[in-house]
Parts: structure tokens; sequence; C-alpha cells
């Protein structure tokens, strides 16, 4: 099918080809308008009638309507020229704005690009931002948490080396008042036995005696007093101990205890094996400190001014 725009632009060159051929016609026709056919013969007479054509006439509308049907040609051919031209000119501005569309669009889908571009490399600027302040942050925090643990390091290192220059100053103190103790014990004693020899003297043949006798029977009652005794010692001090949060079940530790009768604790010091930490080896020692003074009452044969004790924890 013809489109709209081509049958409008080819519409008047039609229309002025149909008007030269109808223009040419009509001067045709009017150029024999008045020729006039032959007479037939009359059979009557001999009279000769003749009808003079004007052939000039005739030539000069012959002339007239082909200088007409070439101008009209002319005419037409130079409106199809006009018309082609114009059909070039609207092709070529048809194809210029499609081709201006198609820049336009191109233009378009590249500032698109570019902003998508743009906002693709300022979502990746932002997002090492981020990563950059958070790798940062989490530097801080570490070194924060390790100036924190060396203080804190530092601190319990101090304590310990003050709780150690304590008990050793303490254990100074402990010494020298049981070197004073014994000392006063072995002057009393002293005494004591040079009053009472006269009178051991006297009584001694009666006691060994006596001493042979008991003896077999004081042996098996020696062990079990023995055996309450550090029980006693031992429930005591159980009941004295702040226990730390490092202690564990299975704990054993071995300490030297000296006293004096009536039980009053004078020193006590971890001298074996220990399978606690130093803040549960010092909360032992203590417990033996808050302890005293330690059972005496009914163990007084079972009494020593220095014994060994094993503290034992198993759990609660």
């Amino acid at each position: 099918m013809i489109a709209r725009e081509d049958f409008n632009a080819y519409f008047p060159s039609f229309a002025l080809a149909i008007g030269v051929h109808i223009l040419v016609a009509l001067l045709m026709v009017l150029g024999t308008m008045h020729w006039k056919p032959f007479r037939q013969p009359q059979p009557v007479g001999l009279t000769i009638e003749a009808v003079i054509v004007d052939t000039g006439e005739i030539r000069r509308q012959r002339e007239a309507a082909e200088q007409a049907l070439a101008e009209a040609e002319q005419r037409r051919q130079e409106q199809e020229r006009r018309e082609r031209e114009l059909a070039a000119q609207r092709q070529r501005e048809k194809e210029a704005a499609i081709e201006q569309q198609k820049q336009r669009a191109e233009e378009e889908q590249r500032q698109k690009v570019l902003a998508q571009q743009q906002r693709e490399e300022r979502e990746e600027a932002r997002r090492k931002k981020e990563a950059q302040e958070k790798l940062q942050q989490l530097r801080l925090q570490r070194e924060r948490k390790l100036q924190e643990e060396r203080q804190a390091q530092q601190q319990e290192l101090e304590k310990i080396r003050e709780q150690r220059e304590a008990a050793e100053r303490q254990r100074q103190i402990d010494a020298e008042q049981l070197k004073q103790l014994e000392a006063r014990k072995k002057a009393e004693e002293a005494e004591k036995q040079r009053k009472a020899q006269a009178a051991e003297q006297q009584k001694q043949q009666a006691l060994e005696q006596q001493a042979a006798a008991e003896r077999a029977a004081q042996a098996g009652r020696q062990a079990g007093l023995q055996d309450e005794y550090k029980a006693a010692i031992q429930s005591l001090v159980r009941q004295n101990w702040l226990r730390p949060p490092t202690a564990r079940a299975g704990l054993r530790c071995k300490l030297i205890i000296r006293q004096i009768p009536g039980g009053e604790v004078i020193a006590a010091v971890i001298a074996g094996n220990c399978n606690g930490d130093e803040v549960t080896r010092r909360s032992v020692v203590a417990a033996v400190e808050r302890a005293s003074p330690l059972p005496y009452r009914g163990f007084e044969k079972a009494f020593e001014r220095e014994i060994e004790f094993e503290f034992i924890y198993d759990g609660d």
C-alpha cells in the first residue's frame, strides 16, 4: 500500500498530468469544430461546391496546443523536481531527526551509564571508608583491651609482690616471736627441771614401773587420739577457710604449724607439696591463722609444738 505521505507528495503531479491531457483533447476538439463533412453527390445538376479549410489556423492551434502541452510538461517536471527536492529535504530532515533522536538516546544512555558508574564509585568509596573506619575501631578496641590487660597484669603482679613482702615480714616477725617464746620456754623448763629433778629422781622408779604397764595400752590409744586431733584441726581450719574462686576440688597442701600449749598458733607456712595457686596457698595459711587457737583441751597427749598438717579440699 502507498503511504499517505507519498500519496500526498505525488497527487499534484498526477493531477497536473491529467489536466494537460484534458487540455490537449479540448484543443483538438475546438480545432475541428468548423470542419464540415463531405457532402454526398447530388444527383441533380452538375453544380460543384467546395469547402475551403484553413490549415494555418489548425496549425496554429496545434502549435499552441503543443506549446501548452510542452509548458504543462515543463511545469509538471518542475513540480516533480520540486517535489523530489522537497521529499529529499523531508527525508534528510527525517533522517536528521532520527539521527538527532538517536544521538540524544545515545547521550542519555551514556549519561545513565556515567551516572551509574559515579553511583557505583561513590558506593565503593563509601564501603571502603566504612571498612577503614571499622578496622580503625577494631584496632583501637584491641589496643585498649591490650592496655587494660597489661594494666591488670601489672596490678596483679604488684599485689602479689606486696603480699609476698607482707608474708615475708610476717614470717620474720613470727620467727622472732618463736625464738623469744622458745628461749623463754627453755628458761622456764630449765627452772622447772632444776626444781623437779630431786622429786623426779624419787619418783623415777615408781614411774618407770607404771609407765611400763601403761605403755602398751597407751600406744593404741595414742594412734586414735592423733587421728581425732588431726580431724579436729582439719574441721576447724575448713570452717575458717575463705575459698578463693581459683581453688579446685582435689586440693592438697602440706603445712608446718608452730603452736604453744593451749593451741595458739605462732606460725604457719607451706612446707610441702601444694597443688593450689599462690592465692589459694595464702588463703590456706590465713585459714590456719584464723582458726587459732587450735583444738587443745582433750588432746593434750597428742599436742606437739610443731606439727605437719595437710589441708584437704575435695569439693563441697
